[in-house]
């Protein structure tokens, strides 16, 4: 379990690195109102598809919908 967490703590921070170098190698580029724009209804878009379906997950889960069935009582 440590290793795991070592691995993915490892990732994280290689994850990280390539982020800062390539964001740090951006200087010279402007982003327009439209990149602004762009960037809000895409975080806005991908929150609201992520809350959606987590409601769902959990509808699903307390419904019972994810309940595993008993093969022995298959009714046939």
């Amino acid at each position: 379990m440590k290793l795991l967490i070592a691995v993915l703590f490892g990732i994280l921070a290689l994850s990280a690195a390539a982020a800062w170098h390539v964001w740090s190698g951006l200087d010279g580029a402007a982003m327009t109102g439209h990149g602004y724009l762009a960037l809000a209804a895409g975080v806005t878009l991908s929150m609201i598809v992520g809350g959606g379906l987590m409601a769902l997950v959990f509808y699903s889960a307390r419904r019972g919908y994810d309940d595993i069935d008993d093969p022995s009582q298959d009714g046939r």
